[in-house]
């Protein structure tokens, strides 16, 4: 059988040795643009040791600011995401709905908190907490990150449910309503744990979004969350600023691949508890089955 594709044509000879020659050419780009960087952070005596000296012999500066940064940037993703998800997921099913009463404003909504900055929704959470809500000033910046991202992320997921529950074939919602299924279970047996699969990588995303938005409550808010300890350990260690963003930085990248990585494992057990399922026919398919098979005679 011969492997062809729908997508893109196969490269001949010259187009391989051209891709070849575009990637040794971006190879050699990327290294001179690290090697740059590099020269410019010594030349400025950024690359000193001492700089670096207290991520690696003082234990306090993980114990004292880094340990507890992540951890509070982690509690404040973990609450944003579980109310987030499921929040979105019902306001991109209310989209879809049949009656306007409830397509309506679920539409008004999404569209109305995906395009304010969440910045702007922290802020203005923050001081309607505050003047309005009662809320103790230590947990206030808590409260006001979280609902700025709960507000974005889930109308963003909501568009995400939407497009990914759309984007299924639509014999599969004809085919469950021939059998007498009721809209919800539908929606719940048969459009949603199909839609998920090919809805997963662009949820993953918005989850890493969610992370790293906890940055800004941190520099704007006064929430003890692992960017804003920068300002910590430069004025209480004498850590470069520098140093301490990279740091950071690289915490941030190593949480987040944990999390793309989890994603990846859970998205290939779904595609292998589906193909293990048994494949779907098309109508066409069963037609040319049907008029192959054997009539049994009585």
């Amino acid at each position: 059988m011969t492997n062809l594709s729908v997508l893109y044509d196969t490269p001949g000879p010259k187009a391989k040795r051209r891709n070849i020659a575009y990637t040794i050419g971006f190879l050699v780009v990327l290294g001179l643009g690290v090697w740059w960087v590099l020269d410019t952070m010594a030349a400025n005596h950024q690359l000193e040791g001492a700089k670096w000296r207290p991520f690696v012999e003082d234990s306090r500066v993980w114990t004292e600011f880094l340990v507890p940064g992540l951890t509070k940037t982690l509690q404040a993703a973990a609450l944003s995401i579980v109310i987030a998800l499921p929040l979105g997921a019902l306001l991109g099913i209310a989209r879809m709905s049949d009656h306007a009463w409830i397509r309506v404003p679920a539409g008004v909504w999404v569209e109305f908190f995906r395009a304010i900055p969440v910045l702007m929704l922290m802020i203005f959470s923050f001081q309607l907490y505050a003047q309005y809500g009662n809320v103790d000033i230590d947990i206030r910046p808590l409260y006001a990150v979280v609902t700025g991202l709960v507000l974005y992320n889930a109308s963003v997921i909501a568009e995400i449910v939407r497009a990914g529950i759309e984007s299924l074939p639509r014999g599969q919602n004809d085919a469950a309503k021939a059998l007498g299924m009721r809209k919800g279970q539908i929606m719940g047996t048969v459009l949603l744990p199909q839609a998920v699969t090919a809805m997963l990588p662009a949820l993953v995303s918005q989850i890493v979004v969610i992370v790293k938005d906890t940055a800004i409550g941190g520099a704007l808010l006064g929430y003890e969350e692992l960017f804003s300890q920068v300002r910590s350990i430069t004025a209480n260690y004498g850590a470069n600023t520098i140093a301490s963003i990279t740091v950071v930085a690289l915490i941030f990248i190593v949480v987040n691949f944990l999390i793309t990585t989890l994603a990846r494992w859970i998205e290939s057990r779904l595609r292998r508890g589906r193909k293990s399922t048994g494949a779907v026919l098309a109508a066409d398919q069963a037609d040319q089955l049907e008029t192959a098979a054997p009539v049994a005679k009585d």
